[in-house]
């Protein structure tokens, strides 16, 4: 068991606070705050127990140059907002230098300060440990909260746990233990819910729940290949040829592990991936060699409902199809209502997965909504994920 903030006394200490606040900015302005708000709590906690708070962050891919359009100015205007109190941005072209720390040493007990974009120094994605040093100079106690950055070893989480006294804050807590108990002691029945475009992005994740779900629904572009691979046509559809003897040993190990295989048994198809495009409902043997499968279709959308009902866990990890597009989103759209009506365990990886269950409008009814896209899916996959691997154990590790 990693520590966690309640095992250390923050009182008149400062916490240097790792947060994923990597969020959609749009002419100057955040339109997006969702990661900000899950980092709340964290920091609340934080502030309610005497420490100074120091955040950092990284906001999109500025390959380790200074990039005044990725700074993180606008997003600690929008922290203080929803924060109800000022943070206070500390500038700096290189994230760290003497004046930075010199205004993070006269910060005050319940004060909360920003640092600049961290990947606008290029040590921190090569987990550098000079980077690592000076950012860890600037707390006495590391707090990593940004999940969605733990499948990275970079500076800002691996590097400068080997400086400070580490613990994970509330949302990575969250995010481990939902996880964690899905994956290795889940309430049965357990189902799986995969989708997305390419068998290829998501094979360890496949092999890895084989061995501990009792059904694993296939769906989104990557059916297909599971489709042709039984012989079918799926016409243009977005197929990887060279993994249809893997679909295949996919199917056959279902079989052999006993685990119930749902693959699509209708699909919406069309001509072309756009608005108002002519799009049609077909069983499988009546797909044109000049149509794309771009949904599951209503016979397969029941057949999942079917499996839900008696589920007690449930992951999902993708759409059924293109849900942007009005005309292929009802598979995605009647599966989230259907994921919401049912009394079980349901967990959603990050990211389509997660714009599908908030464009059907029952996010909130969901048991939890993961915060990281590439680190829930490496989760899924059994992989140890570095930023959360570096956190110190507790006593009852």
């Amino acid at each position: 068991m990693k520590k966690t903030i309640r095992d250390y006394d923050f009182n008149g200490k400062t916490a240097l606070v790792r947060v994923d606040f990597n969020v959609p900015v749009k002419d100057g302005v955040v339109t997006g705050d969702d990661r900000i708000v899950k980092a709340l709590p964290t920091i609340n906690y934080l502030l309610d127990n005497g420490a100074k708070v120091v955040l950092m962050s990284h906001l999109g891919r500025p390959k380790g140059k200074y990039n005044k359009d990725m700074s993180l100015e606008v997003v600690a205007k929008k922290t203080s907002e929803l924060l109800g109190k000022d943070v206070k941005f500390i500038p700096s072209k290189e994230v760290v230098d003497d004046d930075v720390i010199k205004e993070v040493k006269s910060l005050k007990e319940g004060e909360v300060a920003l640092l600049e974009n961290l990947r606008f120094n290029p040590g921190e994605e090569k987990n550098d440990d000079d980077f690592a040093k000076k950012l860890s100079s600037l707390g006495d106690i590391f707090v990593n909260d940004a999940f969605g950055t733990a499948h990275r070893a970079h500076a800002s989480n691996v590097g400068v746990a080997k400086f400070l006294p580490s613990a994970a804050g509330l949302l990575i807590e969250k995010e481990i233990k939902y996880f964690d108990e899905a994956l290795e002691n889940p309430k049965r029945p357990f189902v799986a819910i995969l989708g997305g475009s390419k068998v290829s992005d998501k094979i360890g994740v496949i092999e890895n729940l084989l061995d501990k779900v009792d059904s694993l629904v296939i769906v989104g572009a990557m059916a297909n290949t599971f489709l042709k691979s039984k012989g079918l046509e799926v016409g243009k559809s977005l197929v990887e040829d060279d993994k249809l003897d893997l679909a295949r040993s996919i199917m056959v190990s279902a079989i052999d592990k006993s685990v119930e295989l749902i693959l699509p048994e209708d699909v919406v198809v069309a001509k072309k991936i756009v608005e108002g495009a002519d799009s049609r409902t077909v069983e499988l043997d009546d797909v044109d060699e000049d149509e794309m499968i771009l949904d599951i279709g209503p016979q397969t959308v029941e057949k999942i409902k079917d499996v839900l009902k008696g589920a007690n866990t449930v992951i999902l990890n993708g759409p059924c199809g293109v849900f942007e597009i009005e005309e292929f989103s009802c598979g995605t759209m009647e599966l989230a209502k259907a994921l919401a009506e049912i009394d079980a365990t349901v967990i959603v990886g990050g990211g389509d997965s997660v714009s599908a269950v908030e464009k059907a409008g029952v996010a909130e009814k969901l048991t939890h909504i993961s915060t990281g896209g590439g680190a829930s899916l490496e989760m899924l996959e059994g992989k140890i994920l570095p930023g959360i691997d570096a956190i110190e154990e507790g006593e009852n590790a």
